[in-house]
This record gives structure tokens, C-alpha cells and sequence, in this order.
């Protein structure tokens, strides 16, 4: 067990979250004796990386609050998918047959990929399969259940008796003609099965009632057992309230909502769940990543790359800082994954807290040596030729014949990812530098100093060897340039591993010839 000490001093941010549910919901907590965790997916398009990263924050979160209490914890993934289906996804197939379903319940929409009653289930079922696959301890909710069987219903019959009180909080931050017609219920339409967005009439209060304006024509309806469903910032308040939520993150884009949610659970009687804010996931041209478009890099595709462990530590990072998600920024996220890894084994306890690895694996640390980074890993399935595990595993052992598999199951796995990415990334984008005539000397220089270095030499001494070169071929004043040379002949990138200690697993003898290579 962790000193009390070291996490009272600690700042990492899931102990920090973590003593503010405890502190801001004390009440609460204590009167049902369970701290509740909410994380939202709106299926309206697949579950995305994304979704991950909330479910992943949120678990981390928990494993804090399990140094800090024994009271038990439920996270619960709630699904919003009576939600009307708004436009039609990208990234389905038989699109055409999501035509005549716009505005429909998402649970009412005939599964696109043949697979699951509805579209809504489809997509329910994909996300739990992902966060199963991560082994995350989660309770899944749907509001199209909730509405239906009448769990809802008690909130509901609260929100209509304060319906010009919610009126007055949500109308002054809507235009002039959207005031006209905005009412905090949604009716179900009895003819066509969509979810109408239509002005109130008369409420019923006393038979939980609400006569609407469809189009000139009275509609009736219940607001009780899923007749009816409630616009989102109300709809989110009554969640919390509901479900009692104590804690649930959102991203950047939702903090209004957040805020007019938060005056609408006190308006109901209760407390706002303790939030947390985070920045938003970018692709590669800096727009937000969405699940109906499908950019940036799926689940699969990272998991097809690095380990998930890799991912989740890459969540861990910087919450609040937006960050950029696509295919090429995989193996700096391994690495860094490796590197805090390595630092662990010799961190003390606080410094431990501090450590992001230590938060993937809920304090669980590996304890695993280093070998190589995935960057210079990649470089040695290049340079190999590897199209095999065995392969790589024979370079590596040729020069250092002390490792061995059984001792190593991370790097071994990195292998088959880094042969993976390799193929079907790096390939694609390799470029080639040409070197000029003066270019061309600097690195015959460097292979004939290479005939003074042999494959026993420490990585720094060949590291040495190859500074020097560089300072007596005219990149004495920018050696960076020397370097970014050899990369990009040798490796088609402008950066990458220590070229020594590169060398000193894939050989000296090995590495001049594959400089002659490059150079005729």
C-alpha cells in the first residue's frame, strides 16, 4: 500500500480528481455507500479512439481512488442512443438505407451492417467489444432502456413541474427564432417513429402530459416510459441526477453544456458531479476527430501497431493539452511508453506516482530491461530486411547473446508490431536523400573511421567515432545537420535513433556496407 505521505503530496492529475470526488461528494458518497462514474458515447457513428481515452481517464481515475478508499466503485458507460439519427456517417456501408431513418431513435434504425437488431445496438455492441478488449470493469447503460422501462420516469416527473424554471435557464442562451420553438421535451412522433423537436402547447403536469405543436395539429403525449425524450443539456442533468453521477469527464467542446447542466441539477435538488474538462483529439490536419467522418486512427489500427498499453499511456499524458492523433505519432507513443517503463525501476515511491507507466498498469510496474526504442526497432527491421520475429531476434542476439525472449515479452511483441508498422506505415513514406559530391566524402569518412570500431565497443565510443567524423567534414558548427545527413540517406527519415547505439546492434561490418549501399 502506498504511503499516505506520498499521496497526500502527490499532483498527478487522477489523485488530484480522485481527492476532489471524494472531497466535493462526500454527502452523497456516504448516504449510498458508492462512488459512481460516468463516461458518454453517442452512437450516432462508431466508437472511436476517443471514447477509449474517456473510459481509459475515468479507470485511472478509479485505481486512485482505490489507494484512497475502500468504498466500492462503478464506472458506467451510458449510451445515448434513443438520440435521433442527425445526418447519415461516412464510414457505413448501405448508407442508402439509412435514408428514411434521419431523426429516428438510433435503437430504431435497421443495422446498417447487418449484423444486430438496430444501428443503435450495432454500435453499443462495438464499444463494449473494445473496452473488453482492454479488460476495463464497466457497467453498461442504454437510454433508450432507461427511458422505456420507467427508470427515468420520477426525474421526468420532477423536470415538468419545473419546466419555466429549466425554460429560463436554457432560453437566454438560444437565438431569437430557436426560443420560439425549443421545449426541453422531445416527443416521439406516433406516425413516423421520429424524434420531434416541435414547440409546447399546454402541460399536463398532473397527468405527466404535454400537448405539443405538430405542424397545426394537437399531439398528445405521455412524457413518461420513452413517449418522450429530453433535449441534451436537460437530458445530461437528469442523468446525473438520476443515476446519482459523482464524477464524469467531457471534452473542451462540451463546458457550456456542462455549465447549463450544472444549474439544472440544483434547480432538480442535487449537486453537480465532480468534472473534469479535457482537451480535444486532433487528426493530422488539426481538425477534431468525429466518429461520423471516421478521421484520425482507429482502435484497430493502433492496436494493430503498438500495445495498449501504449495507447493508455498516451491518454494518461496532458489531458488538458490537445493532442493529435493519426498514424505517425505511434512510435514516439511507444517509446515514451518504454522510457517511463525503465525510469520506474529505479523511481521511489513519490517519483512512482509521478510516473505515467505507473497509472497504465494500475501500479503494477513491468519489470522488464530496455533494449531498443521502437524508433531504432523499426530502423533494424529496415536495414534487416525482416519480414519474420526470428529474424529480428537473430540480429539482436548476434551482438548481445546474454538476451534472451522469456525475459523480454514486451520487446518481443514490439517486434511483430514494429515489422507491422514498418510494412504497411514507413514503407509508404520513406524518401531517400541523394547526397552531393561533398556529402558522398563525409560519409566514405565515416565508413573508413567505422574500420577502427568493432562490435564489443560501448554504443557511446562508437557514438564518438562518428562526432568526430562529422566535426572534420565541415559540421563542426551544426553537428544536428550531420546527423539529419545520415538519416535521410540511410534511413529515408530526418531523425531518429543514436546511430552508435544502432550500430552496435546491427553490426559494424554490417552498417558499411549499408552506407556503400545508399552512397553508390
Amino acid at each position: 500500500m502506498i504511503e499516505k505521505a506520498n499521496i497526500e503530496k502527490t499532483n498527478s492529475w487522477p489523485f488530484v480528481e480522485a481527492k476532489k470526488i471524494l472531497r466535493e461528494r462526500k454527502k452523497y458518497i456516504d448516504k449510498k455507500g458508492k462512488i459512481i462514474l460516468q463516461t458518454g458515447y453517442g452512437p450516432s457513428g462508431l466508437p472511436h479512439i476517443g471514447t477509449f481515452g474517456e473510459v481509459a481517464r475515468t479507470s485511472m481515475v478509479v485505481n486512485a481512488l482505490s489507494h484512497l478508499t475502500e468504498i466500492p466503485k462503478e464506472i458506467i458507460t451510458f449510451s445515448d442512443d434513443m438520440d435521433g439519427l442527425r445526418k447519415i456517417p461516412e464510414n457505413v456501408p448501405n448508407q442508402n438505407k439509412l435514408t428514411n431513418y434521419l431523426h429516428k431513435p438510433l435503437t430504431d434504425i435497421p443495422d446498417p451492417f447487418e449484423k444486430y437488431k438496430s444501428y443503435g445496438e450495432h454500435n453499443n455492441e462495438m464499444l463494449k467489444n473494445f473496452l473488453n478488449k482492454f479488460n476495463f470493469k464497466y457497467t453498461f447503460k442504454s437510454s433508450t432502456e432507461l427511458y422505456k422501462s420507467g427508470f427515468f420516469n420520477p426525474t421526468l416527473k420532477i423536470i415538468i413541474k419545473k419546466y419555466s424554471d429549466i425554460m429560463n435557464i436554457i432560453l437566454p442562451t438560444l437565438g431569437k427564432e430557436r426560443q420560439k420553438t425549443y421545449s426541453p421535451f422531445l416527443p416521439i412522433c406516433p406516425e413516423t417513429g421520429a424524434v420531434l423537436e416541435i414547440p409546447v402547447l399546454e402541460i399536463d403536469e398532473k397527468n405527466w402530459k404535454i400537448i405539443f405543436d405538430n405542424k397545426g395539429k394537437k399531439l398528445e403525449k405521455s412524457i413518461l416510459d420513452g413517449n418522450c425524450k429530453l433535449q441534451w443539456k436537460v437530458d445530461w442533468a437528469m442523468r446525473w441526477f438520476a443515476i446519482d453521477v459523482d464524477f464524469e469527464m467531457y471534452g473542451k467542446d462540451l463546458i457550456e453544456s456542462a455549465i447549463l447542466s450544472t444549474k439544472i441539477i440544483k434547480l432538480l435538488g442535487k449537486d453537480n458531479p465532480a468534472g473534469f474538462a479535457y482537451e480535444l483529439f486532433l487528426d493530422e490536419k488539426g481538425e477534431k476527430i468525429s466518429k461520423s467522418k471516421g478521421n484520425g486512427i482507429t482502435i484497430d489500427e493502433w492496436l494493430n501497431y503498438a500495445s495498449p498499453e501504449s495507447l493508455s499511456l498516451f491518454m494518461y499524458q496532458n489531458p488538458k493539452r490537445a493532442k493529435k492523433l493519426y498514424k505517425e505519432i505511434v512510435p514516439k507513443a511507444v517509446d515514451e511508453y518504454l522510457e517511463f517503463i525503465e525510469k520506474g525501476q529505479s523511481q521511489n515511491e513519490l517519483q512512482l506516482l509521478l510516473n505515467p507507466a505507473w497509472h497504465v498498469h494500475n501500479g503494477n510496474m513491468p519489470k522488464e530491461k530496455f533494449i531498443m526504442s521502437f524508433s531504432m526497432l523499426l530502423n533494424l527491421v529496415e536495414t534487416s530486411n525482416a519480414e519474420t520475429k526470428d529474424l529480428v531476434w537473430k540480429f539482436v542476439k548476434k551482438y548481445k547473446t546474454k538476451i534472451f525472449e522469456k525475459d523480454h515479452k514486451i520487446f518481443d511483441n514490439l517486434i511483430e508490431y514494429a515489422i507491422k508498422y514498418f510494412n504497411e506505415v514507413v514503407k509508404k513514406t520513406k524518401k531517400y536523400k541523394k547526397p552531393n559530391k561533398t556529402e558522398i566524402n563525409a560519409l566514405n569518412a565515416l565508413i573508413v573511421a567505422l574500420d577502427n570500431c568493432n562490435d564489443q565497443m560501448e554504443p557511446e565510443d562508437i557514438q564518438t567515432q562518428i562526432y568526430t567524423v562529422g566535426k572534420d567534414n565541415g559540421y563542426k558548427e551544426n553537428l544536428r545537420d550531420w546527423f539529419k545527413l545520415i538519416y535521410e540517406v540511410v534511413f529515408g527519415v530526418e531523425n531518429g535513433p543514436r546511430i552508435g547505439f544502432f550500430i552496435s546492434f546491427f553490426g559494424v561490418k554490417e552498417t558499411k556496407q549499408l552506407i556503400k549501399d545508399k552512397i553508390s
